[in-house]
């Protein structure tokens, strides 16, 4: 569930998104937090300047200690909002994975073939990177950039199986299912339509990270075209898999 006000359209030649008003407040699951961030300035502050620590400093060295000299407030007012650091890197990647979902929602909605929202999909899942002036608190390049980085420890924990039960990762499991429905559009005998889902998340994300820091382990290169070549490989990986050749040459 979200609050929204406004539009926001990707081009599917461009694969650039056009951005228009637009305020957006996601309904997460309130256990991942003591008290919703969204609803005060304080709050706002507090993940705006979080995106940027943990995205210089990394999950490891990030405290709430350097979180509350950065917006000028004390550790025990952020102990308000979030019980520690995990649950906080757990709502960055939780809102994240939301904002990915509503893109891919609003720009495939009253698309009837399947082929072309899965390619929708697929933009969508790169270019969501691009920032939206509108949501002010939130750098959605920056935040891209520590899920590529910190993301998988969000999930990646010992207690994985509890923090699962508690729906603690709803918002990726329900990203994932919508992706893997509209393979299911596309064919509904294959059986593999959630694995193949969650891959084309985990690779995107993967091989950004393969290319901009271990590019031996990567086809792509790093540079400006680096989202345009990531979008025609999970493109080509996915309707190679599906057997619909055809769509790549359109």
């Amino acid at each position: 569930m979200f609050h929204i006000l406004g539009l926001i359209t990707v081009s599917e030649n461009t694969n650039k998104l056009k951005l228009f008003n637009l305020e957006i407040k996601f309904n997460l699951n309130d256990r991942l937090f003591l008290k919703d961030p969204q609803d005060s300035e304080l709050g706002k502050k507090m993940i705006e300047h979080s995106i940027i620590l943990f995205d210089e400093l990394g999950f490891e060295a990030f405290t709430f200690k350097k979180l509350a000299k950065a917006i000028n407030s004390t550790e025990k007012s952020i102990y308000r909002y979030f019980e520690n650091k995990h649950f906080m890197l757990l709502f960055l990647s939780s809102w994240y994975w939301e904002w990915v979902k509503y893109l891919i929602e609003i720009n495939s909605r009253n698309i009837e073939n399947p082929e072309r929202k899965l390619k929708i999909a697929i933009q969508n899942l790169v270019n969501a990177t691009h920032e939206n002036p509108c949501n002010r608190y939130i750098n959605e390049h920056i935040l891209h950039k520590v899920v590529i980085k910190e993301g998988g420890k969000a999930y990646h924990i010992h207690d994985v199986d509890d923090e699962n039960k508690a729906g603690l990762f709803y918002s990726y499991k329900s990203l994932v299912k919508l992706v893997a429905d509209i393979i299911l559009e596309i064919d509904p005998k294959f059986p593999y339509s959630v694995s193949l889902s969650s891959n084309l998340f985990e690779m995107a994300n993967n091989q950004i990270y393969f290319a901009e820091h271990l590019p031996k382990l990567s086809s792509l290169s790093d540079g400006k075209n680096l989202n345009d070549d990531l979008v025609k490989m999970l493109s080509y990986f996915a309707f190679k898999i599906l057997g619909k050749t055809e769509v790549l040459a359109k």
